[in-house]
């Protein structure tokens, strides 16, 4: 089955400091991302996982950035330069500094987009692209981009939680149409005096009701879901959704995947129905890594369409710096 999605974007630091670039992964080239791990891979040599490691030559960088000198001091995150990369649509990166400072690169065209300032930075950002139809999308419009960011203090920041980017009509304009960032509504639990002054975590988010409907699981505290339309929020319950990170909706199989919030593996569910705490119909364990291996962050999934998923799990040895 063919990928319908061609390009992968990758983003890696650069040799200066907080400065990065943007790789784009021809995917058509790489057929053996999807071959099946060997059984006794991991029983093998060291320069058996070299040579894996060196199977994929990366292109070189097609566009390099850097954050700028900003306020971040003033928002309270410190003095720490950060420049955020969020994926927006095919080979176009939404990328947001530590200042609230946003930019659009599309890899295709060759060109930079500036967007308008975010109304609150976003200490760790996180984003969902709802699609417009495609008979209405136009030379920019891909459809709305929500960012939440994943780390809130409720009373506090939580304010400006919650945005959207909307490309639509400029000032009552029927012809020009432009980038606008809209404020939207915080879910409720950041004015619950339950939580006033405690840092809550988004742990896992997803797009249900055929995209008309944004949920979000929050450690602590319950899954809560967003009506797009009426941008009104409802508590679900205090359960939590059984994914950590991005959930995917795969209409191959009619079911929602994601990585499993216990073990770690990648997983289904059926979030069709969200009156209760929805239960993984299964999960699929890719490799057992040696004990030496440890785990150094929660890993990400990336959805290639069609069907497929590539998983991206950072390892290390014990006593090493170097990972996999």
């Amino acid at each position: 089955m063919a990928l319908s999605r061609r390009f992968l974007n990758l983003i890696m630091d650069n040799r200066f400091p907080v400065s990065k670039s943007l790789r784009c992964i021809d995917l058509t080239h790489h057929c053996n991302l999807f071959n099946a791990t060997p059984p006794n891979f991991f029983n093998g040599s060291k320069s058996t996982i070299i040579r894996v490691e060196n199977r994929i030559q990366l292109p070189s960088p097609i566009f390099n950035f850097a954050a700028g000198f900003g306020e971040a001091t003033r928002a309270g995150f410190g003095e720490d330069w950060r420049m955020d990369c969020l994926p927006f649509l095919d080979r176009r990166v939404i990328c947001a500094d530590q200042s609230g400072r946003c930019f659009l690169f599309e890899a295709d065209r060759s060109r930079v987009v500036m967007l308008p300032r975010l109304h609150g930075p976003k200490q760790v950002p996180i984003s969902i692209l709802i699609p417009c139809p495609e008979e209405e999308s136009g030379e920019f419009d891909g459809g709305n981009f929500y960012i939440m960011d994943k780390m809130s203090r409720a009373g506090v920041s939580g304010t400006n939680q919650f945005e959207a980017f909307v490309y639509c009509h400029y000032r009552g304009s029927r012809i020009m149409k432009s980038w606008t960032c809209q404020l939207l509504p915080p879910p409720p639990y950041v004015y619950d005096r339950t939580y006033l002054g405690r840092w809550l975590e988004i742990r896992s988010y997803v797009v249900v009701d055929y995209g008309s409907k944004i949920c979000i699981s929050v450690k602590g505290v319950g899954t809560y879901c967003m009506d797009r339309r009426s941008l009104t929020w409802s508590h679900l319950g205090k359960w939590m959704l059984s994914f950590i990170g991005k959930v995917e909706y795969v209409p191959e199989v009619k079911l929602w995947v994601g990585i499993c919030s216990s073990t770690h593996e990648l997983a289904a569910a059926d979030l069709s129905s969200m009156d209760s705490q929805p239960q993984l119909v299964g999960t699929c364990k890719e490799f057992e890594p040696p004990e030496e291996w440890k785990q150094c962050r929660d890993p990400q999934l990336v959805n290639l369409g069609s069907g497929k998923f590539l998983r991206h799990k950072v390892l290390s040895q014990s006593g090493s710096q170097r990972g996999f």
